[in-house]
Formats: C-alpha cells, sequence, structure tokens
C-alpha cells in the first residue's frame, strides 16, 4: 500500500493512501489516523457484561422483547448462546467475520459462554475473545400465572338430553377439549388452555381459556358425539376501555339415545339398536335385520322408548331355525323354548345368539350389538 501525502493526527506518521469515498459520502472520523493509532481504540467485539435469560418456572417458556416464548428444551444451553449471540455486536467495519460459542455450565442458572472471532479491518488479520456470563432467572409467564388462579373465559358442560352422559362419553369429551388445545399449543398459541376438566353426576364440566376455545370445543364434541349446542353469556365485567367483557357457557347436549341402545320407534315396525346418534339417528331394525334412520326432521332424537342396552343382552341356546322369518330359542329367564323373529344378521350355523328381553318381547341381537358404536355409522366400517 502506498504512502499518501496526510499524516497521522494523533502520532505525524504517514498515513497509507486509501480509496477515496464516493461522491456526498461523508468520511469516516478514524479514516485520517494511522494503522497503529486506529487499533489501538478499536474494539472487533462489542459484548454485554452479563446476560439474563427470563425462563417460566411452570412451563419453561423464555421472555424475549414482550412475549413469552415456547423453547421445548429441557436445559437452556442452546437458548444461552442465541441470547449472547443476539447481544454481541461485530464492528461495521470487519470483513470475513467468523466466530465460534464454547458454553461453559457454571451451575443450574449460570453459564458462562467463552465468544472467539475473527475478522479484517484495513487489510490486517484479528482476533478477539470476550466472555460473557449468562444468568437463567425464574419467573412466571401469563399464561402459567392464569392457569395458576384459575381463570377461564369459556365454560362447556356436557349434558344429555333426559339422560345421564355415559362414562365413555364424558370422558371422551374431555379428551376431545385436551386433543384441541394441544394443537393450538403446539401450533404456538398460548392463549390456548385448558384450566379445568371434571367429571360431574351431570356429564362434564370443562373451563376454557377463550369464549372461542369453548365454542370450538363444544361444537367438536357434537359433531362426533351427535346433540346440539345452547350458548348462555354472562356479563362479568368492563375493560378499560368500557366495553362488555362476557364470559359464555356453552351446554353441548347429547342425544336423548346413543350407541348400543335399543329402542322402540313410534312407527310399529319394532325395536332399533342403535348405532349412531350422529346426524341423525341410525341402526337396525331387531326383527329384520334392515338399515334404520330416523327422518331430517326428527334428527337424534325421534319419538320412541327405551327399551333397554345391548349390554343387558344375554347368551342363550338356538333350539332350531324355523324358517327364514322365524327361529327358536331358550327364554334365559324361564329357559322354554319361544319363537322369535330371524333377522338377517342371524347365522343359521350359530348354537347361542345374545339375545335381550323387554317389554316389546324376545328380540336376537348381533354379535357386536355391546361394542361401543357411538358416533360410527355402519356405512363407515
Amino acid at each position: 500500500m502506498t504512502e499518501s501525502r496526510e499524516f497521522c493526527p494523533r502520532c505525524g506518521n504517514p498515513v497509507p493512501e486509501r480509496a477515496e469515498p464516493l461522491p456526498g459520502s461523508p468520511r469516516e472520523r478514524d479514516e485520517v489516523l494511522c494503522d497503529a493509532c486506529y487499533f489501538e481504540d478499536f474494539d472487533l467485539v462489542d459484548a454485554p457484561e452479563r446476560v439474563e435469560v427470563l425462563v417460566c418456572s411452570g412451563c419453561g417458556a423464555v421472555h424475549r422483547g414482550n412475549r413469552w416464548v415456547d423453547v421445548g428444551a429441557r436445559d437452556y444451553t442452546d437458548v444461552a448462546v442465541e441470547s449472547v449471540s443476539e447481544a454481541l455486536g461485530v464492528h461495521v467495519r470487519a470483513e470475513d467475520v467468523s466466530w465460534a460459542v464454547e458454553p461453559e455450565q457454571v451451575d443450574e442458572n449460570t453459564i458462562r459462554m467463552h465468544c472467539h472471532f475473527s475478522g479484517v479491518v484495513r487489510g490486517t488479520p484479528l482476533e478477539e475473545t470476550a466472555v460473557v456470563p449468562v444468568k437463567i432467572s425464574r419467573g412466571t409467564c401469563q399464561r402459567c400465572g392464569r392457569i395458576a388462579g384459575g381463570y377461564y373465559a369459556g365454560i362447556v358442560q356436557v349434558r344429555a338430553d333426559e339422560r345421564t352422559p355415559t362414562l365413555d362419553e364424558r370422558r371422551r369429551a374431555i379428551e376431545i377439549a385436551e386433543g384441541l388445545v394441544a394443537d393450538r399449543e403446539a401450533a404456538g398459541d398460548r392463549d390456548a388452555f385448558v384450566t379445568e376438566a371434571k367429571e360431574t353426576t351431570d356429564g362434564a364440566d370443562i373451563k376454557l381459556s377463550t369464549n372461542q376455545l369453548g365454542r370450538t370445543v363444544a361444537n367438536r364434541i357434537v359433531r362426533e358425539l351427535g346433540g346440539d349446542v345452547d350458548t348462555h353469556p354472562t356479563l362479568v365485567t368492563e375493560d378499560g376501555d368500557g366495553n362488555e367483557v362476557y364470559r359464555v357457557t356453552y351446554v353441548a347436549r347429547l342425544p336423548r339415545f346413543t350407541g348400543g341402545d335399543v329402542i322402540d320407534p313410534e312407527d310399529g315396525e319394532g325395536p332399533v339398536l342403535v348405532r349412531s346418534a350422529r346426524g341423525n339417528l341410525k341402526g337396525v331394525r331387531l326383527a329384520t335385520g334392515e338399515r334404520y334412520e330416523s327422518s331430517f326432521e326428527e334428527g337424534d332424537s325421534p319419538d320412541a322408548r327405551r327399551l333397554g342396552d345391548a349390554a343387558d343382552a344375554e347368551e342363550t341356546t338356538v333350539v332350531t331355525v324355523e324358517d327364514e322369518r322365524a327361529v327358536q330359542v331358550l327364554d334365559p329367564e324361564t329357559f322354554e323354548a319361544k319363537t322369535i323373529p330371524r333377522p338377517d344378521f342371524f347365522d343359521p350355523d350359530a348354537e347361542t345368539v345374545p339375545v335381550l328381553k323387554s317389554r316389546a318381547g324376545l328380540h336376537v341381537l348381533p354379535d357386536d350389538a355391546g361394542d361401543e358404536r357411538d358416533g360410527v355409522d355402519e356405512g363407515d366400517e
């Protein structure tokens, strides 16, 4: 590099000739210094004395900027590396910069970061090392604070029409709520959480963080288990802008009948084993084996009386097959031979069959009648 006609104002030594800045561009103040004087005050890296990382003691989220972020880390070494990387500053005049960070775990809440940098400034290779301690401090994020305080905005009550929801229905409703919230959390929604979910003598009560979440959960429950949703808003307060704040109760009312019920519709065609109550009622006629489906107007609650449950069926002996329409079996209570209708699903080679005795008489049930069927159409299999 040739020497210019300029001299360093600090030491008086000639300053190497450099390219002139573009017209209109300001000239750097330190450009007039020689390399020796320039590097006396030069710092390749601007490193903080200490970096603090705030971690939620409840869920492990990390506070960044003005929000909490789920990082899904078992330890916070990677978080410390990232935080230090964001806090470090490399001189704008440096070129071909490379760097590496070596973490040293001092204790549970302290990580010492050894940072090594190299770069080229004014054609001169430089190296610099900085040690930055990272302090992991504990706090509580807004989400965990709300959960701990029992905060909720929406309530889903699972009930049933003229009956109590079954144990399976109660548990499935809670599973639906928890699964939907888990999906929201996985997508990064920190406002979605279940405050409380419990089975009650009337059904199930689920407290959720937002009204929108409550509505979605209630709709998902009735979409799978059948029924409909009633909405009951309650004014609880006003926000800082004077807007009314409501807490909404969503009642997911399940159908009167459910899979496994044996009912007698008021159409004179005999009992029906209910297979599904999703949308409208679907099942099979026990006298013939024909498919049954309630009308659109009747929906999932046609006019019918409940005769019993498939779980109450008893195994009995087949005496003889009389013809295509009749079969003779032993009455499980009196052990008398009785002739009853022979439905299409009856196996003529069977030695025993499940039967249900009710006020409508004795009827053969399908072998799979005791299976959990609610929410599954026959055509879905």
